[in-house]
């Protein structure tokens, strides 16, 4: 571990002297870049410092037990040993800790893709009140929320809704949701309470930035046409919609939320985008299979991973085995507690992977 440190340090120093280079400073991606990185290393680099005194401090503690030749002053030098024992154990649990592989995702903004499953028109419903609950949820933290593109229903739901989040780590928190949700409970339109059993998919992807994917002109082909479904006069009487081909890969991409066909097409780019990082880093996942079975989000949607049972008040995560009740709190946003075990509980598979 002490190696390992002293790599992380070495990088730390080199990290500082790079973003007072001025070819460095005059590259913004660059600096931005840089600047996350030493961000990240700083935690460990202040712990290793704390971890080396600890050990220093130890030797001393040793030393004087054995030269001592006061009673009183062996007695101090013991309950002194004592305590920097405890700490040292701390520091090194604390270490292993932040040592652990971060995901190099967890800082971006992400889309989130909500589509209704079995169910017809209750799964639709469905999908919006997951759509609610991520807006809810999403508003508490002070992180906008901008839809990209809906497909809504005539009874308030929704077929599809691809949403962006922007603000600090919400990648790291909603990554969490990606799967198929199951809702138990009895529709609106059922006459005989019978509770019916629907699903939605949820795909959470990181918003992959400019330097993450290059998206060529030659590979894309850009259809517009006129919006269709609710949205106002002027949506719907002018080509603002935006369908984006990706040719090298099939992906297609469609935006009609906004009445402008430039603000359409920076959606639909942006969607295309986050897809493409999602499908290289697919990819890439593919060949590193040991070290993904301590990832949360795998992309594969066909895993149930949540159930929502409402004539029950609760909520079953089935990765993790956990049931919290007061469905209404978790449905207006109130999904931390979900989100912090399941993130505790990953972090602490990793640990186990990574001492093994």
């Amino acid at each position: 571990m002490l190696t390992k440190l002293k790599s992380i340090k070495h990088r730390y120093d080199e990290l500082v002297g790079l973003l007072s280079d001025p070819a460095v400073l005059s590259d913004h991606n660059l600096v931005k870049k840089h600047s996350k990185e030493r961000a990240r290393l700083e935690e460990i680099v202040r712990a290793a410092d704390e971890y080396e005194r600890v050990i220093a401090d130890l030797a001393d503690a040793k030393e004087l037990i054995e030269s001592a030749d006061d009673p009183e002053e062996k007695e101090f030098a013991k309950a002194e040993l004592e305590e920097l024992e405890a700490k040292h154990v701390e520091l090194e649990e604390r270490i292993k800790t932040l040592l652990i592989p971060r995901d190099p995702n967890d800082d971006k903004n992400t889309i989130v893709e909500i589509r209704a499953g079995t169910g017809g028109e209750e799964a639709a419903l469905f999908a919006s009140d997951l759509f609610r609950m991520y807006n809810r949820y999403a508003d508490g933290r002070k992180w906008k929320v901008d839809v990209m593109n809906s497909s809504p229903t005539a009874t308030g739901g929704f077929k599809e809704i691809i949403f962006a989040v922007e603000g600090d780590g919400a990648y790291s928190r909603f990554k969490f949701e990606s799967g198929v949700h199951r809702v138990q409970r009895v529709p609106a339109t059922e006459s005989q309470g019978r509770i019916h059993t629907s699903a939605a998919t949820v795909a959470v992807l990181p918003e992959a930035e400019d330097v993450d994917v290059e998206i060529r002109p030659d590979d894309i082909h850009v259809d517009v046409f006129r919006s269709s479904g609710p949205g106002g006069q002027s949506v719907n009487t002018t080509d603002s919609a935006v369908r984006i081909t990706h040719e090298p890969t099939g992906l297609v991409v469609t935006c009609q939320d906004e009445k402008s066909q430039h603000k359409n097409k920076a959606k639909a780019l942006k969607v295309l985008r986050a897809r493409l990082f999602d499908l290289a880093r697919a990819e890439q996942e593919k060949e590193m299979a040991e070290a993904r079975r301590s990832q949360v989000s795998t992309g594969d949607r066909s895993a149930k991973i949540r159930t929502y049972n409402f004539p029950q008040s609760r909520v079953t995560d089935h990765r993790i085995g956990l049931t919290l009740h007061g469905i209404e709190q978790i449905m207006d946003g109130g999904i931390d507690d979900l989100i912090d075990a399941l993130a505790t509980h990953f972090q602490a598979e990793q640990i186990a992977n990574s001492s093994q």
